[in-house]
């Protein structure tokens, strides 16, 4: 598993192309947010938390795309398969290198965000990273197993976001209620985020069991 993560982490530093793109994506939804609202607007907390999450959306979007993309388009998925490597360890390095470049987006987004959308200080920001991350597992999680799904299809461009955007509706719900609750200066600890914690746990450990029957279909 360390290995495959190790690849595509230095195939990335390589080439520069996932994480850059992420990051100008990323930065181009949040300028655009600002633009057009008005600046009484901008500085809510729902507005605030509906940004970050339509960014990350988006940019994850694209990150997912490309997590099993290289491989299929030099004919090196088939020999992933066909080798002796557990197909649920497959899924873990594939997983955790779309946390680990949707995070390092984040990790400059998110402040770049709280900035222009001028989001005051408050000592519950210090939680946002958290909540931040597990949205980014879950998300993370069921993409990777889509992105899978769709990669040897044509239209993967458009299945991927209509097969993966339905099931992430109780995800983002639950990431935004805490998010608001976050930038209004609340430390929230109620019924979404053990939502979010169950999204996490349900489909991490739903890909690594029937991600064989995903890739051999």
């Amino acid at each position: 598993m360390w290995a495959l993560l190790w690849k595509d982490v230095l195939l990335e530093v390589r080439t520069k192309e996932r994480v850059s793109s992420l990051f100008v994506l990323a930065l181009l939804i949040v300028l655009i947010f600002v633009v057009a609202l008005e600046p009484e607007r901008v500085q809510g907390p729902e507005i605030g938390a509906a940004v970050l999450w339509i960014t990350l959306v988006f940019a994850g979007m694209l990150g997912l795309q490309r997590a099993f993309l290289i491989e299929q388009e030099r004919g090196c998925f088939s020999g992933l398969l066909l080798s002796p490597i557990e197909p649920g360890t497959l899924f873990l390095a594939k997983l955790l290198g779309n946390i680990l470049f949707l995070a390092l987006v984040e990790s400059v987004a998110a402040p770049v965000t709280l900035v222009l959308l001028k989001i005051p200080w408050s000592w519950s920001l210090l939680a946002l990273p958290l909540v931040l991350f597990l949205g980014i597992v879950g998300f993370c999680a069921l993409g990777t197993l889509f992105a899978a799904l769709t990669v040897r299809t044509r239209a993967r461009e458009i299945l991927l976001p209509v097969m993966l955007l339905p099931l992430l509706i109780p995800l983002l719900i639950a990431a935004v209620h805490v998010t608001s609750a976050i930038l209004a200066g609340m430390v929230w600890t109620g019924v979404w985020l053990r939502v979010l914690l169950a999204f996490d746990v349900i489909f991490v450990v739903t890909g690594w069991l029937i991600f064989s029957q995903v890739v051999q279909e």
